[in-house]
């Protein structure tokens, strides 16, 4: 079943190549919406996928791209908004 989940990751994940990361391992999944920075340091996503899918990329936000130092993940779920990619929004929150 398809899941729409808001998340918030936190700890050293900006300038680390954290989005685009998180859009090469989107885009293998299948996992459809957006990622972008906050202005307070965090990284702001909101992914759609199957349950299987989207726990492989919820592991992956864990630990991040190779220079990241995620300290926490919070998730929250809403309603599907049926995206249709996975993309890197550059203006942020």
């Amino acid at each position: 079943m398809k899941k729409h989940l808001k998340i918030t990751v936190k700890g050293k994940v900006q300038g680390v190549f954290f989005r685009a990361g998180a859009k090469a391992v989107a885009d293998q999944l299948g996992v459809r919406g957006f990622v972008q920075n906050v202005s307070n340091g965090d990284v702001y996503i909101e992914a759609e996928a199957d349950d299987t899918f989207m726990e492989m990329f919820l592991e992956w936000c864990q630990e991040g791209a190779e220079h990241a130092v995620v300290t926490g993940i919070e998730t929250h779920e809403g309603e599907l908004k049926n995206y249709c990619n996975f993309e890197v929004i550059k203006k942020t929150l």
